[in-house]
């Protein structure tokens, strides 16, 4: 881990080889999440895993003035990145899928309710913008539990603060986003009062 630290600096410094000596250690971890993400497209033909981290690659590549403090910093930029390329496919599908008979395919098993490679995935983006302009934190959290695809556990450590926050924190935005996509469904966790 100090390694990847290491060589995030020395890419910040403008040494362009430490980016190719970066993306081996990364790349099984971003090749593992783009395919779950791809597993979940409605059409897997149209976006394979590996298309997907040579995106991520490429944009990379074309960071002007790459700025990362350490690996944490990295992969939260990596899911934004992923979650930009992923809704830019999205984008450019939607006229196909709609009026379609597609299966669900959830983004991720937290968050059942988020079809991927659908207009729920635009509006998921959406409601992330607008939850950023308050709350970038709570972004980053969401971006990246389920952009990512960490474990709660590797959230909390990739952001320095407890895994009871993190999934405290992730309940409270499920829930904001939940109401903010659909207003006009029932609460997604109801509590029953005692009588």
């Amino acid at each position: 881990m100090a390694e990847i630290t290491l060589l995030l600096q020395r890419w910040e410094d403008g040494e362009p080889a430490a980016l190719e000596e970066l993306m081996p250690m990364v790349y099984p971890h971003l090749r593992e999440v783009a395919a779950a993400y791809v597993r979940r497209e409605r059409t897997p033909d149209l976006l394979q895993a590996t298309a997907l981290v040579h995106e991520l690659y490429i944009r990379l590549l074309n960071q002007k003035k790459a700025s990362w403090n350490d690996r944490r910093h990295f992969y939260a930029f990596s899911a934004r990145i992923m979650r930009m390329i992923l809704i830019d496919h999205a984008r450019s599908n939607l006229t196909e899928m709609r009026g379609g008979n597609a299966p669900h395919l959830p983004l991720s098993e937290d968050l059942l309710w988020v079809d991927i490679g659908s207009s729920d995935l635009l509006e998921l983006n959406r409601a992330l913008d607008e939850l950023q302009a308050v709350d970038p934190e709570k972004v980053k959290l969401v971006e990246i539990r389920y952009f990512l695809g960490c474990t709660a556990e590797e959230t909390a450590e990739l952001t320095g603060i407890s895994k009871a926050t993190v999934d405290r924190e992730l309940r409270f935005v499920k829930a904001w986003l939940y109401r903010r996509l659909y207003p006009e469904r029932k609460p997604l966790y109801v509590q029953v009062e005692s009588v």
